[in-house]
């Protein structure tokens, strides 16, 4: 065993857990879904500033970035086919959600993960082969499946299987995965880019195989989670699994919590419509809001189209492509950073402290780029032009140890089982909705608001720091079915909504009619 402990519960028990080798391979293998997504987003910006590529499915914009008389520098890259290369894949991961949802309650987290993997390797032959731009879109459309199904389930199976002293750093393990993904990928574009005859972005679009077969294999080498086998009346599997998971034999007290747990749970015959009641509405409105907050810090916008967005403040082809290496590399090791300190230092000074270095470091882009990069031309000299990197990964430090992982740990962990399926599927829905927008409209709003865009993005990292300090409780090492006494009862804006009157309680019991508890 690789160390042990004891994992406390809220009403005073302590589960005794291990750490075992099981739940680090199991935890490694399922956030390899991580990893998928990550490349995916790394690998569209590059693929997109690769002029073959333009070429071949978007001529007018080849055309454009090739005269800069044609238009001014922040709008080269203005085109709505373009920008729906990139944003299709999350509309279509927002509709599967939903089917996610379903699949991740009835048949199982492990189940969820492997049809992800399916949907993703569909996806990257289909894109890898693309003869059209039809062929194109279609492949990203299967690979927006694989998101939904993934995001789904994945975060769930590593916030179940984990003992919880080390929840918060085993759960992002998924968003490590993702800044490793996006940091292959701009390796992978910075090498393809050279490639002659004009067939490397198949070389990069295809290589999305790789972490979409590791998601596969390890979907069906994984145990699923003793939640999960409970959940679904599978009572002594459940239990034997806690064993494997926990390391030991003395899994009674958290086995008949996960068992009262999911009594609970399978009195709600209308999850969704639970969701609206009162009592979980703290959590929805967390939730929703961290997804929406997430997308608005402007990482991906960055992270979409960084070879495109260095280009355009004049950095080049081959020095752009170079440059979103470096921010990739950043964001993976300040990742790493948010592990070692997430259950530590806590989940709300993360957010906070890192509203406060995004915040800054985007005024200063922004300043710096009103001053030295016109629509015509531009003046961003070497040393300029380092800073602008130095502050770009100022920017995606902060967020790859904040926002990025805890937009994803906080709402995984804080929906009681009865409607965590259901939560879940709210979270990635409204995630993969605002990633939509922000892909389809960045370039154009890069175009129309030029360095103002900069702005814009720090505008919002201070309205969700100021939602963070007032709204977003710490849940720091609580167990994730002691939230509601340890964490919402105690906090002094949302324990108004953890009444336990009888109505509500027999409201619960008889579906859930939200009418009587709104």
């Amino acid at each position: 065993m690789a160390g042990g402990g004891f994992a406390a519960s809220g009403g005073g028990t302590e589960f005794e857990a291990k750490i075992t080798p099981i739940v680090i391979i199991s935890c490694i293998m399922a956030a390899t879904g991580g990893l998928m997504f990550g490349y995916d987003v790394g690998v569209s910006g590059g693929v997109t500033s690769m002029t073959p590529f333009l070429e071949k499915f978007f001529p007018a914009v080849a055309e454009r970035t090739k005269d800069p008389k044609l238009n001014s520098n922040y709008c080269k890259y203005d085109n709505q086919g373009l920008q729906l290369f990139t944003s299709s894949l999350y509309l279509a991961g927002l509709t599967a959600t939903f089917f996610a949802s379903y699949t991740t309650r009835k048949l199982g987290r492990k189940l969820t993960m492997l049809i992800a993997g399916v949907f993703f390797i569909a996806g990257v032959v289909l894109n890898a082969a693309a003869q059209d731009l039809a062929m194109l879109i279609i492949g990203r459309i299967l690979l927006g499946c694989g998101v939904g199904f993934a995001n789904q389930a994945v975060p769930l199976f590593l916030s179940e299987i984990a003992p919880t002293r080390i929840r918060g750093g085993l759960n992002i393990l998924f968003q490590l995965n993702v800044t490793i993904g996006i940091l292959f990928a701009n390796l992978v574009n910075y090498g393809t880019a050279k490639i002659k005859g004009g067939w490397g972005w198949r070389v990069s679009l295809g290589l999305a195989g790789v972490p979409a077969a590791l998601l596969t294999v390890g979907a069906l080498m994984v145990v699923d989670t003793p939640n999960s086998l409970i959940e679904r009346g599978r009572l002594e599997e459940g239990k034997a699994v806690l064993k494997r998971i926990r390391g030991t034999d003395n899994v009674e007290p958290e086995f008949l919590e996960l068992v009262e747990a999911s009594r609970v749970a399978k009195l709600v015959k209308h999850p969704f419509r639970n969701l609206l009641t009162r009592r979980n509405r703290p959590q929805l409105i967390i939730a929703v809001a961290l997804q929406i907050f997430q997308q608005f810090t402007g990482i991906n916008a960055i992270m979409f189209y960084a070879p495109v967005l260095f280009d355009t403040v004049g950095f080049g082809n081959d020095a752009a492509l170079y440059s979103a290496v470096i921010t990739g590399a950043v964001n993976v090791l300040s990742t790493v950073v948010s592990i070692y300190s997430v259950d530590r230092v806590g989940r709300r000074v993360l957010l906070l402290q890192a509203g406060v270095q995004m915040f800054i470091s985007q005024v200063v882009i922004a300043v710096l780029l009103g001053i030295k990069v016109k629509d015509h031309s531009e003046d961003l000299s070497h040393g300029y032009a380092i800073f602008v990197v130095v502050l770009i990964c100022t920017f995606v430090s902060a967020f790859a140890w904040s926002w990025g992982p805890l937009g994803w740990l906080i709402p995984s962990e804080t929906f009681p089982l009865e409607t965590r399926s259901a939560g879940q599927s709210v979270t990635v829905c409204v995630n993969l909705l605002f990633t939509f927008v922000i892909a389809q409209a960045f370039l154009s709003m890069l175009c129309h608001f030029k360095f103002g865009i900069f702005f814009f993005f720090s505008g919002w990292v201070l309205v969700m720091s100021f939602f963070v300090l007032f709204l977003v409780p710490e849940t720091k090492n609580v167990p994730i079915e002691e939230m509601t006494e340890r964490v919402w009862k105690q906090h002094r804006v949302w324990r108004r909504y953890m009444d336990d009157d009888d109505n509500e309680k027999n409201g619960i019991d008889k579906g859930f009619d939200p009418h009587s508890q709104l």
